[in-house]
């Protein structure tokens, strides 16, 4: 059986998830902003927490996890090589490792750029990838460790995965990318057409995510540097991928 996800709001615009696995009742939390919200709906449901996934140490991500560990007892994953900045890890194991979630097995991805050691986790026999501050709805991280190029190879690994992928990512930014990407894919009717969605969802008060890889792979400028409309309106038609990438993140961090 795949996971069933749910999304939980945290601080002022993160989200945080839950992955449970109903086969064998193992739950698994990605990312803990906040003790309080994610306490309240694993007990709203019944869901006993088994494992934490933490994708990066941001403050945001890792704010909440001592108090949650110790409410639960669930056992902590994280990255190997970052393990230094991170909390105290029951299972350091290095991107390309395999996480266990109940029956379920997933692979921790490397996608440094908006910090070194940023990891996403990809559970393919439910079709999910939890990326954080790496792929984002309809953006990226801001590049704040690495290097544009380090943060195009990364979301390239990504873009990679099926398209059917659901996209698990860690802020409710999603408005703000749709009128950015507006400006430089303008004439794109799928991005226009999202970005209308988007309003009416926020306007709703509903969340935008998760979406799906062939959503972004369709509207997310960051995925799609190598589109001859946008280059053409950049002015960059003889550039590489990577530069174009990186002019667009300039942008959107101008923005």
């Amino acid at each position: 059986m795949p996971f069933e996800i749910v999304t939980v709001p945290c601080l002022k615009d993160n989200y945080a998830f839950l992955a449970h696995d109903s086969s064998t009742g193992a739950t698994a939390l990605v990312d803990a902003p906040e003790a309080a919200p994610i306490l309240s709906e694993l007990s709203a449901r019944d869901w006993t927490l088994t494992d934490i996934l933490i994708t990066h140490h941001h403050w945001d991500h890792v704010d909440g996890l001592a108090e949650i560990v110790a409410a639960t007892g669930a056992r902590t994953w994280g990255n190997a090589e970052d393990a230094d900045r991170l909390p105290p890890l029951d299972h350091a194991i290095a991107p390309g490792g395999t996480v266990t979630v109940g029956d379920e097995s997933g692979t921790m991805i490397d996608v440094s750029g908006h910090t070194i050691g940023h990891v996403a986790f990809h559970f393919p026999d439910s079709r999910v990838a939890f990326t954080a501050d790496s792929l984002m709805s309809l953006g990226c991280g801001r590049v704040f460790e690495g290097s544009p190029e380090m943060m195009h190879a990364s979301l390239a690994r990504l873009a990679a995965l099926p398209p059917e992928t659901v996209i698990c990512s860690g802020h409710e930014y999603t408005a703000n990318n749709a009128k950015f990407a507006l400006t430089v894919d303008p004439d794109n009717a799928a991005l226009i057409s999202r970005e209308a969605e988007v309003a009416t969802a926020r306007g709703e008060g509903r969340p935008t995510v998760p979406s799906t890889l062939q959503d972004e792979l369709d509207t997310n400028p960051f995925l799609r540097a190598g589109d001859p409309a946008i280059r053409a309106r950049l002015g960059m038609q003889d550039a590489t991928d990577a530069e174009v990438f990186a002019e667009i993140r300039a942008r959107k961090d101008a923005f």
